[in-house]
Formats: structure tokens, C-alpha cells, sequence
């Protein structure tokens, strides 16, 4: 028989602090309603805008409504793609915990179009919030991170990238590039912050999604021929669901992710590995 340390515990957030930054809807609020319902003690919200049906606003109460748990949800409106906002971001955090356990830079950009008339500030706007503003964040929130963490149960950053960083999903007249490189440099970001971060016992992985319907996905979603289309292109036969995520953000941030570090997981059900509709553009 083997010995296991409080397996019932395997899967719990009891008592743990997050912040999960494009918080306030899609993937991003997937994240932050299963660390509340795993039993995090203060989930920090974080998007531009605090009002609105996407807002943080909207976002924090219907959480805190989350039947049995115990923890509770706080939003803060930020700019994660701007520094000074990001500096502001962590005094604001401190003014309710002391430290941090898990970070989740989910908040992210893309632009799609021809390839010769691109305008150089899509490439601004998604390498500013999707690169180097996650490395901001990293940088930034380091020493609350470090604080929570101990040799057996480390912090944890999540950068939430997607499988287009593994692909070339789409060229031509919807062409995301500069998006797909983007989410390439994450993959890599999260490798390097494993070798800098770990002895600071600090853990780095990647999420890559594949197609979840949300507002930043619906328009690519009926560009590529509709919900239906790409279902019956997936191997598993549909899209992402809620479930799916929740289930891979609490694995990586609960004791049973404690010794995984640099690793990318995609929750895709397999379609970067088919010849799809995603590669007929």
C-alpha cells in the first residue's frame, strides 16, 4: 500500500489566496469560480473595467452568491499591459493580503487580419498585454508569491496562453500572427520563469486552450464555419466547456500540481494534433 499525505486534501484551496487577472468573464471566471468552490480564502478579480455586463462588478457578485463556500471574492479594475497600473495593482492587493499563492495572467489581446496592411499597434496592443505584460506581472507580484510559498507547497503562476502558441492556426485574410507569436512567447516566458522562480519556491506552467465560446473566440469561431463545424472537426467531437478548465487551474494550483513546473498543458480535446478546418483558411 502506498503512503499518501492527506489525499483528501489532494484537490482543496483551502486558505489560499488568488489572483486571477481578466477575471470578470470566459476562461478567467472559470478559474476563479473553482478556486472559491475549492476552498480559496479571497479570489482578486482583475479586468479594465469594473462596470458593465462584463465588468468586475457583475463578476464579483455573482461569486460571492456561490453556494458553500467559504472564501470570498474582491475585484480591482486594472490595465495589466501598463506597468505603472500593474505597481498599482499589487499595493492594491496588499491592502487585503499580505501575500499570494496563486497567479493567474489569463487577461489577453489578439487582432486578426491580412498579413501586408497590418497596422503596427495591433502588434503594440497584443505583444504589450500578452508578453510583456505577463512578465510584468510575474516580476511584480514575485516577492508576494515568494512569501506564500514553501518547499512542499509552492506558489503558482498560470500563464494562460493557447494552442494557437503550438500552431499556425490562421493565415490569410483572418490571420492572427502576431497573436500566435504572442502566445508562443508565453509558452517560452513560463519555461524561463520556472528555472528563475522555482528556488523562490515559486512553480510556472502554461494552459493553452483550444476553442471555449467566448467573446474573444465567437468571431474566429463563425469565421471558421460556425460552433457545429469545429465540433465535428475536434477528435473529442465538441468545444471546451467551463468544466474543463476549472478542472486543470485546481489540479495545477492544488497539492497535487506541487511538483510540476515549466510544463504546458492544452485543454483542446487533442485538435492541434488533427488536419481540421482550422488549417483551411
Amino acid at each position: 500500500m502506498s503512503d499518501f499525505k492527506n489525499f483528501s486534501r489532494m484537490f482543496r484551496l483551502d486558505g489560499k489566496v488568488a489572483l486571477v487577472t481578466g477575471g470578470s468573464r470566459g476562461l478567467g471566471l472559470h478559474a476563479a469560480t473553482a478556486f472559491l468552490l475549492a476552498g480559496a480564502k479571497t479570489v482578486i478579480v482583475s479586468a479594465r473595467k469594473a462596470e458593465g455586463e462584463q465588468g468586475i462588478n457583475q463578476a464579483v457578485e455573482r461569486l460571492n452568491k456561490l453556494p458553500g463556500i467559504s472564501g470570498k471574492a474582491i475585484g480591482i479594475a486594472a490595465n495589466v499591459a501598463d506597468t505603472e497600473d500593474i505597481a498599482r495593482l499589487v499595493k492594491e492587493v496588499q491592502k487585503y493580503e499580505d501575500k499570494l499563492d496563486i497567479l493567474v495572467a489569463n487577461a489577453g489581446a489578439t487582432w486578426g487580419g491580412p498579413f501586408d496592411p497590418t497596422p503596427d499597434w495591433s502588434s503594440q496592443k497584443v505583444l504589450d498585454l500578452n508578453v510583456r505584460g505577463v512578465f510584468n506581472l510575474a516580476r511584480l507580484f514575485a516577492p508576494m508569491l515568494e512569501k506564500a510559498g514553501t518547499r512542499t507547497d509552492p506558489s503558482r503562476i498560470i500563464i494562460v496562453s493557447s494552442t494557437a502558441g503550438v500552431t499556425v492556426p490562421h493565415v490569410g485574410d483572418h490571420g492572427t500572427i502576431m497573436y500566435s507569436v504572442s502566445k508562443a512567447a508565453a509558452h517560452h516566458l513560463t519555461r524561463q520563469l520556472a528555472i528563475e522562480l522555482g528556488p523562490r519556491n515559486i512553480t510556472s506552467n502554461t494552459v493553452g486552450p483550444g476553442f471555449f465560446p467566448s467573446k474573444l473566440a465567437n468571431g474566429l469561431i463563425e469565421i471558421l464555419g460556425g460552433e457545429q463545424q469545429l465540433k465535428d472537426d475536434n477528435p473529442r467531437k465538441r468545444l471546451g466547456e467551463p468544466e474543463d478548465i476549472a478542472g486543470v487551474m485546481v489540479f495545477l494550483c492544488s497539492p497535487a500540481g506541487n511538483y510540476i513546473n515549466g510544463e504546458d498543458i492544452h485543454v483542446d480535446g487533442g485538435m492541434r494534433f488533427a488536419a481540421g478546418r482550422q488549417t483551411k483558411l
